[in-house]
């Protein structure tokens, strides 16, 4: 009795310590995350700064063009006064200077309006070479218009495109002034805030955490002293009930159960008969929705859970065939094919949801079939179990929607921030110290990568959410192939690793969207860049079989353990190598959903040490 005690008592502080060191773990990943915040925070009101200098560009690209403008009045002003070819020499060099910084200015055009200006400035100096051009015709004739001429025509073009110019410097002057007090202000406020916010989150995660591990232990003791009172033979113990949640129903269940025990060992009924009642009443008694169909797919059972979620009556649906009661035929086909074959079916994950639509409202239930089987391997039934995972499908479509939507407001900032550090990686690298570069470039990469998985995230969210525009057209596969080899080939002899391809030209016209199909192509060849060591092959073929081609790359690198083989088209899943790998984990998961969205299916075949082959199927064009 007091070994039986002291056990309880050291899993009642085993399960609650891993509780609190799980929350704390929590806890601290929390507090590593308001520090990034805030350090990206700081980092982009840096950033926003380096942003101005492109106004600064435009500012120095006017002002040249004003100094440009200057030497063309000059020269103007020499032509009048008879100094043709001095004035036409000075002229054309100021010209090619004017038209070199007004490409730049061009080139830089990064605020509302500025472009606007830069080209109102290209039209005015049109202007004013269209004028001078005229007055060198009349100083060439000697014609005595000629002075009048440059008062009234050229002069008042030469005011004109440089007021335009002037407008140009202006209107980045100002934007440069905005801009900047601006951004210090956001950036603030943001370190400010999250600051706030985490403290208030870390506070909440504590007490919540201490909270939960009193709710869960509590009841557990509970359990575990019953349980005591029972293995001793008092079947007079039960659980009290306070809580309606989980726990709360399981001790309810408990209590009915040991109520049964109780009753039966009273009347002293058999084991077997006992047993047989038990399971009858758990079955009753659980969430998921059971539905037992005989070989001639008949519903001779269901417990009340699968009556509730299919809107039905248990006494109204006993004997009736399962599509008079649910109709759904793909449903049906998988449960003719369990019955048939006796195997258990176990659809692609996330292909195994019922969608019901009730009371304009839509319900998803995950389910699972099993043959019943008697001694021999017949099957004599099927079990249909069904799972309700509306609230898991809503969370999981809040959380794509969630996700969509911060990448897409990320990517400007992240834009603009990639930006400015090339920018001073293009102009301030020799100007650095030799720390201070390695710093700049590891930042650089850390921005390209940090782009690369936002773009990945939202063109992720984007295919889930059934946003992603796909279109599709008739295109030549060997032509599709042909190509990205093409983009891929210089970058595979960089790395010596022989990359061909062997596409037949008896394989059909495809149905699928280009430029899609190119992504996934391009993103497993890249993979198998990654994952095969100099001199050795990465090969690309094609199999027409049906309805449908497999296109495979193949290559001879490392391969891919076992254990991570089952999961290699999850979210954030990468297999460790001995290069850098550069990429988010997401490559795999989009091209599983874009071959999805063509209606076909991906998978791997590897071996480890001795290369791997990935395949999806497309559809051929029906003609």
């Amino acid at each position: 009795m007091q070994l039986l005690k002291t056990k309880a008592k050291r899993f009642f502080f085993s399960l609650r310590k891993k509780i609190i060191i799980g929350y704390g773990m929590a806890l601290v990943l929390t507090l590593f995350v308001i520090v990034w915040a805030v350090m990206n925070l700081y980092t982009l009101g840096k950033a926003s700064d380096a942003v101005l200098r492109e106004n600064y560009n435009s500012i120095l690209a006017a002002g040249n063009m004003l100094a440009a403008l200057n030497q063309q009045e000059s020269a103007a002003l020499l032509l009048i006064l008879g100094e043709e070819d001095i004035a036409i020499s000075m002229f054309r060099k100021a010209e090619g200077e004017f038209f070199e910084w007004l490409g730049r200015a061009k080139d830089n055009v990064t605020i509302a309006g500025e472009e606007t200006v830069v080209n109102t400035v290209d039209i005015k100096y049109s202007d004013f070479l269209l004028s001078l051009s005229r007055l060198q015709i009349l100083h060439a004739e000697s014609s005595p218009t000629a002075d009048s001429f440059y008062v009234n025509t050229v002069a008042p073009a030469l005011d004109s495109a440089r007021a335009a110019i002037i407008r140009l410097r202006e209107l980045n002057q100002e934007t440069m002034f905005q801009a900047s007090a601006t951004a210090r202000k956001v950036a603030t406020r943001a370190e400010i805030s999250t600051i706030l916010i985490g403290l208030a989150a870390v506070l909440l995660g504590i007490g919540f955490s201490t909270m939960l591990a009193n709710l869960i232990s509590r009841p557990i003791q509970n359990f575990l002293d019953a349980t005591r009172r029972i293995s001793e033979g008092d079947y007079n113990a039960r659980i009290t009930v306070k809580s309606r949640d989980e726990l709360g129903h399981l001790a309810g269940e408990f209590n009915a159960m040991i109520s049964k025990v109780q009753y039966y060992h009273e009347m002293n009924i058999g084991n077997l008969l006992a047993e047989k009642n038990k399971s009858e009443a758990i079955i009753q008694s659980i969430d998921d929705g059971l539905l037992f169909l005989d070989s001639q797919y008949r519903i001779i059972n269901m417990n009340p859970a699968a009556a509730r979620m299919l809107d039905t009556q248990i006494t109204l649906t006993e004997g009736k065939h399962f599509l008079e009661v649910l109709h759904n035929d793909e449903l049906f086909k998988s449960i003719k094919d369990a019955s048939e074959t006796g195997n258990a079916v176990t659809p692609e994950h996330g292909q195994n949801v019922l969608t019901i639509e009730r009371d304009e409202n839509r319900f998803y239930y995950e389910y699972a079939i099993s043959p019943v089987t008697a001694n021999s391997e017949v099957a004599v039934g099927v079990l249909l179990l069904l799972r309700d995972v509306t609230r898991l499908k809503e969370v999981d479509m809040l959380k794509s929607q969630f996700v969509m939507t911060a990448s897409h407001e990320l990517r400007t900032p992240i834009a603009s921030a990639l930006m400015s550090v090339d920018l001073l990686v293009e102009n301030a690298m020799d100007r650095l110290t030799e720390k201070e570069s390695q710093l700049l470039k590891a930042t650089q990469e850390d921005m390209h990568r940090l782009r690369a998985l936002v773009n990945d995230l939202l063109e992720l969210s984007k295919i889930e959410s059934g946003k992603i525009e796909m279109v599709f057209e008739e295109t030549s596969l060997q032509q599709l192939v042909e190509k990205s080899v093409i983009l891929l080939k210089r970058l595979a002899d960089e790395l010596k690793i022989d990359l061909s391809y062997d596409i037949p030209e008896s394989i059909p016209p495809i149905k699928m969207d280009p430029n899609k199909v190119a992504w996934v192509l391009t993103n497993l060849v890249s993979n198998a860049f990654r994952y095969t060591d100099p001199g050795g092959f990465i090969k690309i073929f094609a199999e027409h079989f049906g309805a449908q081609v497999h296109l495979s790359v193949q290559d001879n690198g490392t391969g891919i353990p076992y254990e991570y083989q089952s999961r290699i088209f999850d979210k954030f899943v990468q297999v460790k190598s001995t290069r850098e790998n550069g990429g988010s984990g997401l490559g795999l998961a989009i091209c599983k959903e874009i071959v999805r969205a063509h209606g076909g299916t991906i998978w791997v075949d590897s071996v480890p040490g001795e290369g791997s082959t990935f395949t999806f199927t497309l559809p051929i064009a029906v003609s």
